[in-house]
């Protein structure tokens, strides 16, 4: 048969290793910076931009999006041309997903910076951006099946199978869980509110975890590990049952990251089943994994790519161990809102893939360059230390973790709690040095690896079109053996993303379209009225703080939180799923590192706030909380309030026909009586006059006082009338 001779592109390869490295060491740094903040609060540096609030969505985006995801595309350009035997579709298409790409990274970082956020964790992204996502992931998508439909090669390998699911995946979490009412170029609200926007957030957001963090890195493990070992892969039939058993059961988890909260309790048991059995995938595939490397672990103790590719295999075992573990009731009492938490998941994203990221760059620079490795000492040392910070990071999380929860729950032989909870953050302190610590000799880590690939692509010469040559694929294909049953849907790829699409639709379809349409799983409360004008630009700028990355707004029904949070018959106890229904988005939290907000309406005099966010430890004793000094001279965005008004009106949120053309009054009112309540304080006035404050009714400070005074008040009026009611 004839071969036929053309090249693979190397140059879109280089330019996301490139970009890879570049955005690593970038979101590293972040991450370094807000890990100081925990126990340094001044590295703060008392500007908007630099708060632990905007700094973390900065630092998880960047490395998930910008280090990940570059990271991603940089290993299927190369493995899929290879594995294909084809150029990639097209040259423009490539250029345009990596410029495209790159854009929306450094809009994400500023626009992050300055506060525009949708208050999503890991979907931030305000929705122009969210749009220019959807476009470059349709282009990387059309380059992808482009390549694919002209391929060389019949049957598609096991590592494009999960680069298949991952595109269709994404796509459907990304639009999904997009869907806003913008209110400005830069703001929106979320479709959804309250427990049904929990539901969907976090079924985008573990599936996030499995479908960009996972499953793409699983297609590249699956071609990076047998090259480097040069094995073939372990169980082609594991492979399959990987692939399809993980895609099914993986999107139904979501609700583990909502046990104990306001949503049904049916949703959260279906999260907890589904979560112990993506153990058997998930295992299956490290297994796989790690078994292709039968009788070559010699090569592992000399090859630095495959060190780094056991020890990424092997947490990836560790965190998908872990992570059904945590979905267990009585195991997630102790670990959610905690410190363990944030350890799991940095043993995957530091482990998992970090390390194999870094040793797919260690594979691909000199082969690419045509050369050696500069230095195979330093990447050894790098090996070894980034291993080391790992352990470093995730050791000190694990206990501080289990000792917040412990703490949190301790009760006197008396019956009162023993600790308060700022006792809990002063105990922190020194995990969280230890942790900045362990990050820190990561990061050295990897900029000792951007220093010896950069001299390696030095040293050698870069081959930006690779000669290769394979026989054209037979279009009339036939065969005269048995062939397993899996070989067809591996010859037709536009089948495989339809099945696949189907597989992963089922379970969210299943969990949480049943909180749209029945309305008994959302059960009202009358006492809950919509936010005011003036509460609402409040919450709007809690959000835009990042409030929610330190602060629950969620009374889990134990007894240790009931007794902290909501002490009093009149409190409103544990909370309810219809607390919540004017939430767009929904401020639940996923960390506590303050206290819980639930029921903070009313708990303390305007004053109190008032000095608390302009120099938290006047209030606070050994606070870490960052000091919010322009809340105090930037005035509230009164020519908003008409199109907020408008695009909750358009959500369902019953205000008044015509209530937009009022609504600027009534802040007007509410806002004056809050600064007269303030005034009538004699350090208030003091502070108003020593910082030369000529008007304090339309700063930004009133309108956040306002909102954190509303919560929880609607369910305590509930609550006294019940009780009046009783008696």
């Amino acid at each position: 048969m004839e071969l036929q001779k053309f090249n693979y592109d190397n140059k879109i390869v280089k330019w996301f290793a490139y970009a890879t490295m570049l955005w690593g060491i970038v979101g590293m740094l972040v991450g370094l910076l807000a890990a100081l903040q925990l126990f340094l609060p001044s590295v703060n540096m008392n500007l908007p931009y630099t708060t632990f609030g905007r700094v973390r969505p900065i630092h998880t985006n960047a490395v998930i999006f910008a280090f990940v995801g570059n990271g991603i595309f940089m290993g299927v350009y190369y493995s899929l041309q290879r594995l294909l035997k084809a150029r990639m579709f097209s040259d423009l298409l490539s250029k345009i997903h990596f410029w495209g790409w790159q854009l929306i990274i450094v809009l994400a970082a500023v626009s992050l910076a300055f506060g525009k956020t949708t208050g999503k964790e890991y979907a931030e992204l305000e929705w122009p951006i969210d749009i220019l996502i959807t476009l470059i992931w349709v282009v990387f998508g059309w380059n992808m099946f482009g390549t694919i439909l002209r391929r060389r090669e019949r049957h598609l390998y096991v590592a494009i199978w999960f680069y298949i699911g991952t595109f269709v995946t994404v796509a459907l979490l990304h639009i999904v869980n997009s869907i806003e009412i913008p209110v400005s170029f830069w703001k929106s609200y979320s479709w959804y509110a309250g427990v049904q926007d929990a539901l969907v957030q976090w079924w985008y957001g573990h599936n996030a975890v499995a479908f960009f963090l996972t499953t793409p890195y699983l297609g590249l493990m699956y071609y990076f590990l047998p090259k480097a070992a040069n094995r073939p892969v372990y169980s082609y039939r594991l492979s399959i049952i990987h692939f399809w058993a993980l895609i099914f059961i993986y999107i139904w988890a979501g609700p583990h990251h909502l046990l104990y909260t306001s949503t049904p309790d049916w949703a959260q048991s279906l999260g907890v089943v589904f979560s112990i059995m993506l153990l058997a995938p998930s295992w299956g595939g490290m297994i796989n994994g790690l078994l292709t490397l039968r009788g070559a672990w010699d090569k592992v103790r000399e090859d630095v790519v495959l060190k780094f590719l056991v020890v990424a295999v092997t947490a990836y075992g560790m965190a998908t161990f872990e992570g059904p573990m945590l979905s267990l009731k009585n195991v997630n009492a102790i670990s959610h809102f905690t410190d363990w938490t944030i350890a799991h998941v940095h043993v995957g994203a530091l482990g998992w893939n970090g390390f194999l990221t870094f040793g797919i760059l260690y594979w691909i620079i000199p082969r690419i360059f045509r050369t050696e490795l500069y230095s195979k000492k330093a990447a050894n040392m790098h090996f070894w230390i980034g291993t080391l910070g790992i352990v470093l990071y995730a050791v000190p999380m694990y206990w501080s973790g289990i000792m917040q929860s412990l703490m949190w729950k301790e009760f006197t032989p008396e019956g009162q709690l023993k600790w308060q909870f700022m006792d809990t953050v002063n105990k922190m302190i020194p995990f969280y040095a230890a942790r900045a610590a362990g990050g820190a000799l990561y990061l050295v880590g990897a900029i000792m690896m951007v220093w010896n690939l950069m001299k390696t692509a030095k040293a050698g010469n870069f081959l930006a079109d690779e000669a290769a040559e394979a026989p054209a694929l037979e279009k009339n294909y036939e065969t005269t053996h048995k062939e397993h049953w899996h070989r067809w849907i591996e010859r037709k790829p536009i089948q495989l993303m339809v099945v696949a699409l189907v597989v992963v639709a089922i379970g969210g379809i299943i969990e949480f379209v049943p909180t749209f349409l029945v309305k008994s799983n959302i059960p009202t409360i009358a006492s809950v009225k919509p936010y005011t004008p003036l509460e609402l630009h409040g919450r709007d700028i809690y959000v835009r703080e990042g409030c929610y990355t330190c602060h629950s707004q969620m009374v889990r029904p134990f007894r240790s939180e009931v007794a902290r949070y909501a002490p009093n018959e009149g409190d409103g106890g544990y909370s309810k799923a219809g607390e919540f229904v004017y939430d767009h988005p929904f401020q639940w939290g996923s960390k506590r590192t303050g206290p819980d907000l639930a029921r903070l309406g009313g708990k303390y005099p305007d004053s109190w706030h008032f000095f608390h966010m302009f120099e938290p430890t006047q209030t606070s004793d050994n606070s870490i909380m960052p000091r919010y000094p322009w809340l105090y001279t930037d005035q509230i965005d009164v020519s908003s309030t008409v199109a907020k008004i408008k695009a909750m009106q358009r959500l369902g949120v019953p205000y008044g026909d015509g209530y937009e053309k009022i609504a600027a009054s009534d802040m007007e009112l509410q806002a004056n009586e809050i600064t007269k309540n303030l005034m009538s304080d004699e350090k208030v006035k003091q502070f108003v006059a020593a910082e030369g404050i000529e008007k304090l009714n339309d700063r930004e400070i009133i309108a956040l006082i306002a909102y954190l005074q509303r919560l929880g008040k609607d369910i305590k009026v509930e609550m006294k009338t019940k009780a009046v009611a009783n008696k």
